[in-house]
């Protein structure tokens, strides 16, 4: 379509420069004539009027001009050899003309001459016109026409090439099978290709960490549910078969303690799959606001384990994602009360730049400092928990940018969360 355009474009501009070349030429001829007469460079007869002198017949002659003089009463008194026998214009024309000769079309120009009384008209056939923009228009076009096979072979063969790595990518991207998430195997990459090859490793990279957390998540829930719903039912089997109260009591109680942690193993299941699915960009909050809703939501539960749980305000920070950030906060203040004797007291100490959980408890063991944070990494004496909790905020950690930093002080076991950590290292094990 371009080259289309282009052939019309050039068409019509070369027509219109040609054909205003060969009018041009009409003028300064028509012109020239009437100043010979003028200066009496023509020969004239006894009677003042100019001599015809008769061109001999040439096969070309169709490419000459064509001259004829007449009075201003309509007598021809002179004409070129290849004029035609018939006037060219019409007698009072003047100027620019179009005449039919002989079934030929003529364009005349035509000009007076007052002081002699002489009209002067040249023109040339239209045909002769026609076949002269035409050879000007073909000796124009056909190096284009030369050209333009070799440019689209040209196009073609760039094009392949350049497109070549592409296609191999496509090619060894549809040999993979389904489960195969690996890296692009390396080797010579052109710079086009280099973007498309990075920008695909990070999207596997993505979904295969995505796979590998749905398979955790399974194996998590199989693992951590498992065993309390074989005690739920060995022991509604003993209730239901028990004959005494208290053995039925028992049953019942060991029951709701096994319904308990079963629930907070589910919820820190969901919790744990929903932090490792988030993308960045959650909603903004005061961390003053996330530090009060949690301290609400566990009051209940701090009741139960005889435990005091209160909110020590400072000023405000903010946090990119508040609803991760109370995940971090739950599982650590749920910790701080399970780690804390009846009686004791756990406490959240907000700062712009700090969340500082403080509680009663003697500490993180030597024995359990290596595997902190793995998944069902839980102390000797910590029947009642599921291992989940420190994991779940090692990945919410990871997700809003912050740290935690576990402190042994005078005053009692410190949990400090850093939400704008100093440190690229982190500070997950740091102990004072």
């Amino acid at each position: 379509m371009v080259w289309v355009s282009a052939i019309v474009v050039i068409d019509r501009s070369t027509r219109a420069q040609v054909e205003r070349v060969l009018d041009a030429r009409l003028v300064e001829a028509a012109r020239m004539v009437s100043s010979l007469l003028s200066d009496h460079r023509i020969k004239l007869d006894p009677q003042g009027r100019p001599v015809a002198v008769p061109m001999p017949p040439s096969s070309d002659y169709k490419r000459e001009l064509s001259c004829q003089i007449w009075t201003l009463q309509g007598l021809l008194v002179g004409q070129s050899g290849a004029a035609p026998v018939e006037a060219m214009s019409s007698p009072g024309q003047t100027g620019f003309s179009e005449r039919m000769i002989d079934g030929e079309k003529w364009r005349v120009y035509t000009a007076v001459n007052q002081r002699l009384g002489l009209r002067v008209s040249v023109g040339d056939s239209i045909a002769v016109r026609e076949g002269l923009v035409q050879a000007v228009i073909r000796s124009v076009l056909m190096p284009a026409a030369v050209v333009l096979p070799v440019l689209a072979l040209l196009i073609w063969f760039a094009t392949a090439r350049g497109l070549a790595p592409l296609d191999h990518l496509a090619a060894g991207l549809r040999a993979r099978g389904a489960s195969d998430l690996s890296p692009l195997p390396d080797g010579p990459t052109s710079r086009e290709i280099l973007p498309v090859r990075r920008a695909l490793d990070a999207l596997l990279a993505r979904v295969r960490a995505h796979r590998e957390h749905e398979r955790d998540f399974i194996a998590f829930a199989a693992h951590e549910l498992k065993t309390p719903l074989a005690g739920l039912k060995m022991q509604a089997q003993i209730a239901l078969r028990a004959e005494d109260e208290d053995t039925r009591r028992h049953a019942l109680e060991v029951m709701e303690r096994s319904v308990t942690r079963t629930d907070r193993a589910v919820r820190q299941l969901l919790e744990l799959a929903r932090v490792g699915q988030t993308e960045a960009g959650g909603t903004p909050a005061r961390t003053g606001n996330v530090a009060r809703s949690v301290v609400t939501e566990l009051a209940f539960f701090a009741e139960a384990r005889q435990v005091t749980l209160r909110l020590i305000p400072g000023p405000d920070g903010e946090v990119s994602d508040g609803l991760v950030l109370a995940v971090v906060l739950r599982n650590l203040v749920e910790n701080a009360l399970q780690a804390t004797p009846p009686g004791g007291t756990v406490e959240l100490h907000t700062t712009p730049d700090t969340i500082d959980i403080r509680d009663g408890g003697t500490g993180i063991p030597d024995s359990l400092r290596a595997r902190l944070f793995q998944k069902f990494a839980k102390g000797a004496n910590r029947d009642d928990g599921t291992g989940l909790g420190l994991a779940i905020v090692r990945q919410a950690l990871d997700q809003i940018g912050a740290e935690v930093e576990f402190v042994m002080a005078e005053d009692g076991h410190h949990a400090r969360v850093h939400l704008h950590p100093r440190s690229g290292q982190g500070l997950l094990t740091g102990e004072a």
